[in-house]
């Protein structure tokens, strides 16, 4: 199957399975359901390419999940490899940090345009045998009378499409999951970042970059404002300059974010470029739900997936990985459902393995990180952390293990065993 027109063909009525939202949670539940012979529907509302608020930068964990949908992350393939993160805070010299040498992950890092990057995933889901629809903004539910479960979505525009599961991966305000008396849960943390280009010199770095203090102007001689920055070089002449607040900051929604981001360039050496006359485009801003701050992620037929879901990391506001890693999750459970027969008794409880596997492999890991949040939400917290924590060499390795949750489940090191007994020991989110 391919790419129906952005004209707006209507294409099939009836699927095995919807898929709401063709970003990197939607394409990936998509390609995987495809793959496995089931007939899938992908709605997007936009039409590719199309611009989101990202960083653009990938973690070796996000690269991992690419590798097992069988992407090329070649350089050959229009990929930017990166080696580490470079860390500025507490001192002047920034602190570089390989990626940890891992049986589980790779030792590389990447970066891609996110209108490219949702391009290809979209591209690549199509190529498996889903169907994709573009300028198709889905509007709610059609509920069953009956029972309250799902069978299928309406759109703007009037059409009707019907499915036994639907997959609901369009984003952070997720107007299916509302439709459906899903809301957003006020005790999990929740993010805002801001970010926009520059053409600079810094364009070509081996390493993603992460300012944990903001000055706005000189370091120690200026005001230092809530939230951490990026610099992340796009290798085509350009940097993807951002920065993130958490709603645990004394400033996070009575802030300024875009005039936030101006002050704190402008403090940085003005041969680097981030000046108003190299920018590229507008500042744009986009809410990082953290923490599975939308709950259940199986219920009545609805699948939540990735941002959806509220499965942003806490620890560092990663969000593709997990969007991708719960795409996988999610299509493994709906496989399984198919096999029993959709709407049978026991393809709702191959359904509910799917919430139960999320929170055995990422709750705990969250709940360690709504603490971390809340903590470094105090400033005079953050600057203790920075002052006595980035000097020193192997506290940081732990540190950046934990923030990337990048360990070996098996024959890790010392510093992956207390990592992975803590997330173990902790509460699922």
């Amino acid at each position: 199957m391919s790419f129906a027109s952005p004209s707006g063909e209507s294409g099939p009525t009836e699927s095995d399975v919807i898929v709401v939202g063709a970003g990197p949670g939607g394409s990936t539940t998509a390609a995987y359901l495809a793959q496995h012979g089931l007939n899938v529907t992908l709605l997007e509302k936009s039409e590719f390419p199309r611009e989101k608020v990202c960083g653009d930068g990938l973690t070796p964990r996000a690269t991992r999940a690419l590798t097992r949908l069988g992407v090329d992350t070649s350089l050959e393939n229009g990929w930017l490899h990166n080696k580490g993160l470079r860390v500025y805070g507490g001192r002047t010299e920034p602190f570089e940090m390989d990626w940890p040498d891992l049986t589980d992950f790779p030792p590389y890092g990447l970066v891609r345009p996110r209108a490219d990057f949702d391009d290809m995933l979209a591209k690549h889901a199509v190529a498996a045998g889903a169907t994709l629809l573009q300028n198709t903004n889905v509007d709610g539910a059609i509920l069953d009378d009956r029972t309250g479960r799902i069978t299928g979505v309406t759109t703007k525009d009037g059409r009707r499409y019907h499915a036994p599961l639907v997959v609901a991966a369009d984003g952070n305000s997720s107007r299916l999951a509302v439709s459906m008396g899903l809301n957003k849960r006020e005790d999990r943390p929740m993010g805002v970042a801001v970010r926009t280009y520059y053409t600079s010199p810094r364009t070509n770095d081996d390493y993603l970059e992460s300012w944990l203090e903001l000055w706005d102007g000189e370091r120690g001689k200026s005001n230092l404002m809530p939230g951490y920055g990026w610099v992340f070089g796009m290798g085509d002449g350009t940097c993807n300059v951002g920065l993130g607040v958490l709603n645990t900051s004394k400033g996070f929604g009575k802030t300024d974010y875009r005039e936030l981001l101006k002050r704190w360039t402008d403090g940085t050496p003005e041969e680097w470029g981030f000046r108003e006359q190299n920018q590229i485009g507008k500042v744009q801003g986009a809410a990082l739900p953290m923490a599975f701050n939308r709950q259940p992620a199986y219920g009545r037929g609805l699948v939540l997936v990735g941002d959806a879901g509220g499965m942003v990391n806490p620890f560092n506001g990663e969000g593709i990985s997990y969007a991708m890693e719960s795409a996988e999750m999610a299509a493994d459970a709906i496989v399984e459902a198919r096999s029993r027969g959709f709407n049978t008794s026991s393809a709702e409880r191959a359904m509910r393995a799917y919430p139960e596997r999320l929170k055995a492999e990422l709750g705990g890991y969250f709940r360690l990180g709504t603490v971390f949040v809340k903590l470094i939400g105090d400033p005079r917290i953050m600057k203790l952390c920075t002052t006595y924590g980035l000097p020193r060499p192997r506290l940081m390795r732990f540190v950046h293990k934990l923030l990337a949750n990048l360990t070996d489940a098996h024959d890790g090191d010392a510093a992956d065993r207390i990592i992975n007994a803590l997330c173990k020991a902790a509460p699922s989110a």
